[in-house]
């Protein structure tokens, strides 16, 4: 069940919640919700800083999570230190819908990020404040929302993408032959799609846009930017648990990794490793011709 409520009503929910709390000092939002940039939806999260006195209440009694319904869900990130302070955070799924990932912060902490030159990219990516009862806030630079944008990769970056995507080919032809599907998986979806393939795609989005566009998490919001030539070639890398499916599946990787990388590679000019491709691309044939032989034998 989603939430049918508008923002502002969970906004003030919040509001009326912490202004109960005298521990509560400060509440932030931020992430997307708090860039007009942004494009957001019933699934998106509502990013808060809660600022308070002592952080230790809020770890030892949570019961302070269902004054906004019944939790659903928690993980729980361990208590950590940023620039000397404790703080924890809590992603909390609720039933109705309504996701809300708090993160706990001592008074200490906001007077020190305020008295920074200049914002972390999670605030500079977007925050608006909700309630300051001591003026904490009054030193936050005003936010640019231009956070997480990629930088231009230099050559190294850029080849070291294409090494490691070549790299990852021999794991999934070696976990094809061995008809392990898991780490077959992970090597293919994750390692060299998720992780390289995505790279090399934001990158070649990047071009296209001046490098002024964020790159949403894990591809996050990709397929709405990407040419849509491209990305039905990307779904067509996504299949099931076949042998054959999959040998097909790494050969269309691998096909439209080294396109995109070569356009990426020209418009930066950077030399692509044509040769680095012929050469795995003869060996990951040979292993499966191999493979095909074993089958029939």
């Amino acid at each position: 069940m989603i939430n049918a409520e508008n923002e502002q009503t969970v906004i003030n929910k919040l509001l009326n919640w912490a202004e109960k709390k005298a521990s509560i000092r400060a509440m932030l939002l931020t992430s997307s919700r708090a860039n007009p940039h942004t494009p957001t939806d019933n699934f998106s999260d509502y990013d808060i800083i809660l600022v308070v006195t002592d952080i230790q209440p809020f770890l030892r009694d949570e019961s302070w999570l269902e004054d906004f319904g019944r939790v659903l869900t928690v993980y729980r990130d361990p208590v950590c230190l940023e620039q000397g302070f404790e703080k924890f955070i809590r992603v909390t799924q609720y039933e109705d819908g309504t996701k809300i990932d708090y993160s706990v912060w001592p008074v200490e902490l906001l007077k020190r990020v305020a008295e920074e030159p200049e914002l972390s990219d999670y605030l500079n990516d977007g925050y608006q404040i909700i309630m300051d009862r001591d003026t904490l806030t009054a030193g936050l630079k005003s936010p640019t929302y231009k956070a997480y944008i990629p930088d231009i990769p230099t050559e190294d970056e850029y080849l070291t993408v294409i090494e490691n995507f070549f790299s990852n080919s021999s794991y999934v032809a070696k976990h094809i032959c061995r008809d392990d599907l898991m780490p077959l998986k992970y090597c293919l979806d994750e390692t060299m799609k998720l992780n390289n393939l995505r790279k090399m795609l934001e990158w070649r989005l990047e071009i296209d846009n001046d490098w002024s566009v964020k790159a949403g998490a894990y591809g996050k919001g990709l397929k709405k930017k990407t040419i849509p030539e491209l990305w039905a070639e990307l779904e067509k890398t996504y299949v099931g648990a076949g042998r054959e499916e999959n040998w097909e599946a790494l050969f269309k990787t691998i096909e439209l990794f080294c396109k995109v990388a070569r356009e990426v590679g020209s418009n930066l000019g950077y030399t692509y490793p044509q040769d680095l491709e012929r050469r795995v691309v003869k060996y990951l044939r040979n292993v499966r011709e191999i493979d095909n032989n074993l089958k029939t034998s």
